[in-house]
């Protein structure tokens, strides 16, 4: 990826953009089961020729991933998936081609830290005294030294043999509602793409219909993303209907109407890949409609990210 733009941020050659290209993605560092030598592998092994690796509000991963991608001969945008706020709701902005060593996202980085050790021990204690004892070192020792989240109380629970798969365990315990759902004063929105343009990355909206909103939800938090200085929304994520997908075209455009052409958001994709067991989010997996511009159009024409 050379030359640089106008931010310093290396610019992508053909062969980066001549295969299947996947922006978001998970490893060790926060929630996959691969690590992210192995996750990189994987993604040349599935024609990946232009990789983001977005582990949740930690860039861990990166230094071992770039390593791998110079030996696997692909290229790697240094991404994280940062936890937000959009009001009460809880939403996740993806940012790619950051400066992993910038201080705003440092510091953003700091912060979810310190919620997620707090999350984790409230969520343990909760789960010792439904009797499931050792849930915080059970759920530590799974994720090891990378970001402990939800994902691995659920996997400790099954190892455990208190459930028999990790969707039991957040129906049962773990999900919306139950007493593994602790609230977090995560960071807001605006917050949080000011942090990611601080460190020269693209601000993305992550998979919005995961997040259960009706379709004049969504199109307010489509607003209110393009107002806070987002440069891209998710079109795809995994393998999903093409109807979904020209319903989140469709929610873009009135977004972009209601907000003036300058508020108009690009497109950007990814499996979200987690473990290989789920060939719905496999590496490699997705692909952008016709007619939309997409995000890495910012590191080919070199534009600016950041005003």
């Amino acid at each position: 990826m050379d030359p640089e733009n106008s931010l310093g941020r290396p610019l992508l050659t053909e062969q980066a953009l001549s295969g299947q290209i996947d922006l978001h993605c998970h490893s060790t560092a926060s929630d996959g089961i691969l690590s992210p030598t192995a996750l990189v592998s994987r993604a040349k092994s599935a024609g990946v020729t232009l990789l983001a690796l977005t582990d949740h509000d930690t860039v861990a991963g990166i230094d071992e991933a770039e390593a791998e991608a110079r030996v696997q001969e692909l290229t790697l945008l240094p991404g994280i998936e940062l936890t937000a706020l959009w009001g009460r709701r809880v939403v996740h902005i993806v940012g790619l081609n950051v400066d992993r060593r910038a201080a705003a996202l440092v510091q953003a980085i700091g912060r979810r830290d310190q919620l997620r050790r707090e999350r984790a021990q409230q969520i343990a204690e909760r789960l010792e005294k439904r009797g499931f004892a050792g849930a915080l070192a059970g759920a530590q020792m799974l994720a090891g030294e990378g970001v402990i989240g939800r994902p691995h109380f659920a996997r400790w629970m099954v190892e455990a043999g208190h459930v028999s798969d990790s969707g039991k365990a957040f129906k049962r315990y773990l999900g919306a509602g139950k007493i593994g759902d602790v609230t977090v004063p995560w960071p807001d929105m605006v917050e949080t793409v000011a942090a990611i343009r601080g460190a020269g990355g693209a601000a993305v909206l992550a998979h919005p219909l995961k997040y259960g909103l009706t379709r004049t939800k969504l199109r307010a938090l489509l607003v209110d993303f393009c107002a806070a200085a987002g440069d891209a929304v998710e079109v795809v994520c995994g393998q999903q209907n093409p109807v979904q997908t020209r319903e989140i075209l469709g929610l873009l455009d009135q977004a972009a109407a209601s907000d003036g052409e300058s508020g108009r958001l690009l497109a950007s994709l990814g499996s979200d890949f987690h473990q290989p067991d789920q060939p719905w989010r496999a590496l490699g997996c997705v692909r952008l409609p016709a007619g939309v511009e997409p995000v890495w159009n910012l590191w080919q024409t070199g534009a600016d990210q950041v005003q």
